[in-house]
């Protein structure tokens, strides 16, 4: 019983950082749109390019700090891969590919099975 349920935890744990992994990544898409957006609109305009730069220097900050995010959520998953290995009765639970975590496919349905 305590097996299933560190089990079922863990795989809870892994949908939730696959989940925000790929949050970030929609929002690095969303951000990156904005700033095409933004380049093309001020010359639809035909206004000077100073126009509207303190706007998307904002973006392009706003764009880093989700890359940076997005590395600090990679390095989060090394993390957990490693601390797997340290927890027993987790060692051997795999995902039936070889692969240490679930493909982004695979969210939906995932379950613990004895």
């Amino acid at each position: 019983m305590r097996r299933q349920i560190l089990e079922q935890t863990a795989l809870e744990v892994a949908n939730q950082v696959r989940a925000v992994e790929d949050s970030i990544e929609a929002a690095l898409i969303e951000l990156a749109e904005l700033q095409n957006r933004m380049i093309r609109a001020r010359s639809v305009a035909g206004v000077g390019i100073s126009t509207g730069h303190g706007a998307l220097e904002q973006v392009a900050v706003s764009l880093q700090a989700l890359v940076h995010a997005r590395g600090g959520m990679a390095n989060c998953h090394s993390q957990l891969v490693e601390a797997k290995q340290r927890v027993p009765g987790l060692r051997t639970v795999a995902f039936g590919d070889g692969v240490e975590c679930p493909p982004p496919g695979a969210l939906g349905p995932l379950r613990v099975v004895a």
